[in-house]
């Protein structure tokens, strides 16, 4: 019998608000087809001033919490990732805590940016199955619109808001159910190339968004595309035995390079970019959320999840369901 860290339940929260290309087009020097042919982004979601990142991701929080059939009282442990927390301090977490009337447990936030729910799944699979908790929420939530400038059609466009969560479950098991192996990276000498101009210690302001996009995205497909390798070789796998690639949704051009190099067929991997935009850290949950829901992941499937931010961050992790 084997300790591991099994996926219990997903859950997914969009605002309220629903916003086209063509609308944006509006106020911002863009168009719907320079954005689609350049990021295949047709939609994203942005948040009203009452919808915050805690209480989004406590609504995906309480929908991963029915799916595993459990009650906040279950709940020993919640990590949110995020670059856009409610405040400098406390956590997000704690909000999240009270807002789904969870006891007293563990809860902190993980600030990895779009890496953000990867290096939190690896810090919760490591705590349940040390025996810190039974049961985990791990969220990723951002509202990114907070901190865009909207007048740089660069960066505007490519982002929206929003937030996933999963309940992870710590079980002895005899198969290769659960997470099977995570791989973090991080490379600091690169964190001016996608970065927020602004914080409590420099500015004292909150920033907005800068890009250096090329660079972006010539290191994102090296990365995600060698950090799948890494991944899939800690358990022995090759690309062909995996059911499932759940990437971050940044742009649908990284996620169909990185597919290309590694071989995978396009069939194989979740596309949610061209209805949510890039969330952040709420890319990867979201998107496996859905792709849960509507029946194209299930139980006994191999999936790989993958995503690179700001930092640069990025990271992978393999389960079975």
């Amino acid at each position: 019998m084997t300790r591991r860290a099994i996926l219990a339940g997903t859950g997914s929260a969009l605002p309220r608000t629903r916003v086209s290309n063509a609308e944006l087009a509006e106020r911002v020097d863009t168009s719907d087809e320079w954005i689609v042919e350049r990021t295949g982004i047709r939609f994203r979601h942005i948040a009203e001033p009452d919808e915050t990142t805690a209480t989004l991701g406590a609504d995906a929080a309480k929908e991963a919490l029915q799916a595993a059939g459990l009650q906040p009282a279950d709940i020993g442990l919640i990590i949110v990732a995020t670059a856009t927390p409610d405040n400098t301090f406390p956590a997000s977490a704690t909000k999240v805590q009270a807002l789904i009337g969870a006891p007293d447990c563990i809860a902190f936030d993980v600030a990895a940016v779009c890496s953000g729910f990867l290096y939190a799944v690896s810090v919760a699979d490591a705590m349940l199955r040390t025996g810190a908790a039974r049961h985990a929420l791990v969220i990723g939530s951002e509202t990114f619109s907070r901190i865009l400038d909207w007048e740089d059609r660069t960066t505007c466009v490519l982002f929206g808001d929003g937030a996933g969560a999963v309940v992870l479950s710590a079980e002895e098991v005899e198969d290769d159910r659960g997470i099977l192996a995570t791989r973090l990276h991080a490379e600091g000498q690169y964190c001016d190339m996608l970065y927020v101009d602004g914080g409590p210690s420099t500015t004292g302001t909150v920033g907005h968004v800068r890009m250096q996009g090329r660079e972006v995205f010539r290191h994102a497909v090296t990365n995600l595309a060698s950090v799948l390798g890494e991944v899939m070789a800690d358990v022995g796998l090759s690309a062909e035995q995996i059911d499932w690639v759940v990437p971050h949704q940044a742009n649908k051009r990284i996620i169909d390079a990185t597919a290309k190099k590694l071989g995978l067929p396009s069939e194989r991997v979740v596309l949610t970019v061209d209805q949510h935009a890039n969330t952040s850290a709420a890319s990867v949950p979201l998107a496996l959320d859905l792709a849960v829901r509507d029946g194209r992941i299930k139980r006994g499937d191999l999936v790989v999840l993958e995503a690179m931010g700001g930092g640069f961050t990025w990271g992978a992790a393999v389960l079975r369901i």
